[in-house]
């Protein structure tokens, strides 16, 4: 049996688990719900949580896995904004998240990984008249997951695009220690910005809306995961955000690289612009340790 292998499997819909028998490590994709990872298993610990129900339904939002934030983060005003006179309107988290990504290719080489592509059409023009083309290339390798990423501007003017990630990660507490260098937060129930706690422990405990790590100079985060390890995340610099968000009752607390703030399409006050032509390559990893 090879270290590395990718299988391909049907659970309504297409799944592909990648696999690193070494580090009894998995990771399960599913490019038509969004390119999602549904599941993400490292050295025996199941990190991410999963609404079945929701990834079942194709009208629903997954809730759970790793859904994939293009081209923004969070909600806009009135899920509404203008750009060169026009208004559109547009979903919270974008368009990439709801619709069906095509497989590319998968490899077992050095690695278990699946590239998978998204590219504009009628339907994503409607809400974001911009042409674009997304590769992702998920790869597990040595118990830590790679998501490998290249936006492409096909337009033929500067596209602007905050993007992110939302992992669910399971957890019974809501009260986490996170260990950044962050040392302000945004509180988005009161609106007011305040100082990370001396033990980095941020409760978020009864809080419906998020709150918003904001001046982190390392792009790397990490915090208690299940069954005693620690989960570690880093990623790239455009990545300047870290939003941390809970349900009441639910087992899961979500920590979400993003690379603007919620609603920045709206403010334009930092908005990121992808120029024409030049692609954006960026990463992130999800890795963990016993301590």
């Amino acid at each position: 049996m090879s270290r590395y292998e990718v299988l391909k499997h049907e659970d309504t819909y297409t799944l592909y688990t990648l696999t690193d028998a070494e580090t009894d490590s998995s990771v399960t994709v599913c490019p038509e719900r969004g390119a999602i990872a549904t599941g993400c298993r490292l050295f025996g610990t199941e990190l991410f949580y999963l609404d079945r129900e929701t990834f079942l339904d194709p009208e629903a939002n997954v809730r759970g896995g790793n859904p994939v934030l293009f081209p923004i983060c969070g909600q806009l005003e009135d899920g509404r904004y203008e750009w060169e006179g026009a208004a559109y309107s547009m979903r919270n988290h974008g368009v990439a998240r709801n619709r069906p990504w095509e497989t590319v290719s998968t490899s077992a080489d050095g690695e278990a990984s699946v590239t998978v592509r998204l590219r504009s059409d009628e339907g994503t023009r409607a809400e974001y008249p911009f042409d674009f083309e997304l590769l992702f290339t998920f790869a597990l390798k040595d118990g830590r997951l790679h998501i490998r990423q290249t936006y492409k501007n096909l337009s033929e003017r500067p596209m602007p695009y905050y993007a992110g990630f939302h992992p669910y990660f399971k957890s019974d507490s809501k009260r986490i220690p996170f260990r950044t260098d962050a040392t302000r937060y945004l509180d988005y129930n009161d609106h007011v910005v305040k100082p990370v706690p001396a033990d980095g422990s941020i409760d978020l405990n009864g809080l419906k809306e998020s709150v918003a790590l904001l001046d982190a100079r390392e792009r790397r985060i990490a915090f208690p995961g299940p069954d005693g390890i620690t989960i570690e995340m880093s990623y790239s610099d455009a990545f300047k955000y870290v939003v941390l968000w809970q349900v009441n009752g639910k087992p899961f607390v979500c920590v979400e690289p993003w690379m603007a703030l919620t609603g920045e399409l709206n403010r334009n006050d930092e908005l990121p612009m992808l120029e024409a032509g030049p692609s954006a390559e960026l990463e992130l990893t999800i890795g963990c340790r016993r301590d």
